[in-house]
């Protein structure tokens, strides 16, 4: 394809300048020139935002995409982080940085159905008028937004963006708003495959790490340990007596209790560390760079939070706790996955059989003195 200023050169156009103006060829040439250099922007932004590893990225890269191009005063992200989960999770931003605010919105359903039918970007006085519900957006009146962006997929609407006014024009055109449409919607298939990712790895009661993902970062584990030396130690963990409490109270409790622990272990634990739901009643916690003094340390920090946390439900629950079990690898053996978690195992069955709420570290004879255990008592 000819360049255009070759084309607009050429003795034949010139001739006939006149004419092509008249019929408005130069002004389609720039509307042209137009939507390839804003396409070329979008596929820019899009690789951007696709290649984020986590929500946290895919916000700030989406930020970042929009503050570039648009400069608007602000930017307030409502964010849903689980489908199972009516939480919601705001953040605002302004030149890039994080801003607080006291915007109260604790539930997105009131605003799905109204974007499944209206799915576009709108300007928040229109979405004010049509949902006519002061409740609803009050609390955003207040930041005086601009343009509301919905962040829909196959689950509903996953969030809402909140833009303020641009910083050196008036409005945002029918291309900006048609721009941050396309934009959003890349973002959503962001998020999109970041949830199924989770899914994949994730237990869907508690949103912990699922058994699958634990056993392949086990293996990880053991095989950089046999490479660089390193220790590393595995807890498994048990709620106590939990049969018994779901007879009395009800699973739904049991399931309240197993999500409550859930955050309280993740709580209580680095960033590098592995938490997972093993099955059941029973946590996995995989410590990387961990020996045995450290290990003990974070297991009863674990089985103290637990003891001392709190469960919301109907009525009262009595408290819980947890045994722990600890295994511990140094790379110096050759061990399968399997056996380190069947230490951890036998360790924690030691912490059943003398009293429960306690912990065990696997070590020599321990194996044996469970299998006599095992022999002479059948502990739950």
């Amino acid at each position: 394809m000819q360049d255009t200023d070759e084309f607009l050169s050429n003795p034949k156009v010139l001739s006939q300048y006149n004419l092509l103006q008249e019929l408005g060829v130069f002004q389609y040439i720039d509307t042209l020139k137009t939507q390839i250099r804003n396409g070329e922007a979008l596929i820019s932004s899009a690789k951007k935002i696709l290649h984020c590893t986590s929500i946290d990225d895919i916000l700030e890269s989406t930020v970042k995409e929009i503050s570039d191009r648009f400069l608007p005063s602000f930017l307030i992200f409502l964010w849903k982080p689980s489908s199972t989960h009516k939480d919601v999770v705001v953040r605002g931003y302004k030149n890039f940085k994080n801003f607080d605010l006291n915007l109260k919105i604790e539930d997105l359903c009131p605003f799905e159905a109204f974007f499944k039918q209206y799915s576009q970007p709108i300007s928040f006085d229109l979405l004010e008028y049509q949902l006519n519900n002061p409740q609803l957006t009050d609390d955003m009146k207040e930041y005086s937004p601009e343009v509301v962006i919905p962040i829909l997929g196959p689950s509903g609407l996953y969030g809402m963006i909140l833009v303020g006014s641009k910083l050196l024009e008036e409005q945002y055109s029918l291309q900006e708003l048609s721009f941050l449409d396309k934009l959003m919607s890349f973002t959503s298939l962001a998020i999109q495959n970041f949830i199924h990712y989770q899914y994949s790895v994730r237990d869907g009661k508690t949103s912990l790490f699922n058994h699958g993902f634990f056993m392949i970062r086990l293996r990880e584990e053991i095989a950089r340990s046999y490479r660089i030396n390193q220790q590393f130690a595995l807890i498994i963990i048990d709620v106590d007596k939990f049969k018994a409490f779901n007879d009395t109270y009800g699973h739904l409790a049991g399931d309240a209790v197993l999500e409550e622990l859930a955050r309280t272990i993740q709580k209580n634990l680095r960033s590098q560390d592995i938490p997972s739901r093993f099955g059941g009643e029973e946590f996995t916690v995989l410590l990387p760079e961990t020996n045995r003094a450290s290990a003990w340390v974070v297991a009863e920090r674990l089985r103290n939070a637990a003891q001392a946390m709190h469960v919301h439900w109907d009525q009262p629950l009595p408290q819980v706790t947890i045994s722990l079990g600890v295994a511990l690898f140094d790379g110096t053996e050759q061990l399968e996955p399997e056996e380190l978690v069947k230490r951890a195992d036998e360790a924690l069955y030691q912490s059943k059989a003398r009293g429960r709420n306690r912990t065990t570290v696997w070590g020599a004879g321990l194996l044996y003195k469970t299998q006599q255990l095992k022999s002479n008592l059948k502990i739950k």
